[in-house]
């Protein structure tokens, strides 16, 4: 008897994004809002040094620190390292240098990107200065890059900033992105198998009879290997939901919706999916829901109610 051919290894490229927003203090605004303006501005700090980046707070000493002063835009090389291979999102797109750059005037480094032609051409101790970014819009990235440049270091003291900039920036956009290849394994492959066929396919644990759905190859109570698959649902209970009031990036679906924990009916582990086909302020816990799928669709694109009673509590009360 022939063995059971093994289930195809998946593989998908996967990318977890967030546009981080964050405002700004004092400091850090008269920082970007400098940059924007072509002014580098560090603070100091009790003991007299001149810190940039600036920071809030006395790394000596803890204590808030506001004492603006407009440092250079030359500077030294205090070390660096060559980057042969450019990755989405850096300063340049060819081969270029990371360096800790000290600013004329400061007494700290700033990390940022050096244009250089080769490794070759780069140095501890070169004398360097700013690129400005064409179009400044009051961020790090206004710094296009720095680039080589012959010049002796400027020994006069950093002075205070020219004056109050008009429309200070405030806040920043942030983005927080991960690329990565996602390799599933072998029993969520059958899972997303399964899925392409519009079923849902779990595995029973063989030691507390636990079936998991999605099914992770082992239970996660018992520490044991599952390998029997069960067909779970299609119909299900929700569990708990949340209602959903902030749009997503690349995501076609109006706010506000609702997503939930959806126990399918044999599960002992609840899915999450997406609740439709009620409004959204009558979604409840204990709702009896089923999948709906669209044409080609490779998983439910979300659930909608049956029109059967509420489930009782007691049968979803230990799947919350």
């Amino acid at each position: 008897m022939n063995p059971a051919p093994a289930p195809e290894v998946l593989s998908a490229p996967l990318v977890v994004e967030f546009p981080f927003t964050r405002s700004l203090g004092p400091v850090q605004s008269a920082f970007l809002t400098g940059l924007r303006e072509r002014a580098v501005l560090g603070v100091r700090s009790a003991g007299g040094r001149v810190l940039v980046p600036p920071v809030e707070y006395d790394p000596d000493t803890a204590e808030e620190i506001r004492d603006l002063v407009e440092v250079g835009t030359t500077g030294t090389v205090t070390t660096w390292a060559w980057n042969p291979a450019p990755r989405r999102g850096q300063p340049l797109t060819t081969p270029f240098a990371w360096v800790l750059v000290r600013l004329d005037g400061a007494d700290t480094a700033l990390l940022h990107a050096l244009d250089a032609p080769g490794p070759d051409a780069v140095s501890t101790g070169m004398r360097v200065r700013i690129r400005w970014a064409e179009e400044r819009v009051g961020a790090i990235t206004d710094i296009a890059c720095f680039e080589p440049y012959e010049s002796e270091p400027n020994q006069s003291e950093p002075g205070p900033p020219s004056g109050e900039f008009a429309d200070p920036v405030q806040g920043i956009v942030a983005p927080a992105r991960l690329d990565y290849v996602y390799s599933p394994g072998r029993a969520p492959s059958r899972y997303i198998a399964a899925l392409a066929d519009q079923r849902t396919v779990g595995e029973r644990c063989p030691t507390c009879r636990k079936v998991y759905v999605p099914p992770r190859g082992a239970c996660p109570t018992c520490g044991v290997a599952t390998a029997e698959q069960v067909e779970v649902g299609p119909r299900g209970t929700v569990t708990t939901f949340c209602i959903v009031n902030i749009k997503a990036k690349n995501l076609d679906i109006e706010v506000p919706y609702v997503y939930a924990h959806i126990a399918l009916d044999g599960a002992d582990l609840a899915l999450h999916g997406r609740i439709g086909g009620i409004p959204y302020d009558q979604v409840r816990m204990g709702l009896r829901v089923e999948p709906v799928w669209t044409e080609d669709g490779r998983y439910p694109d979300h659930y909608r109610p049956t029109g059967e009673p509420d489930a009782d509590y007691d049968t979803y009360k230990e799947l919350l």
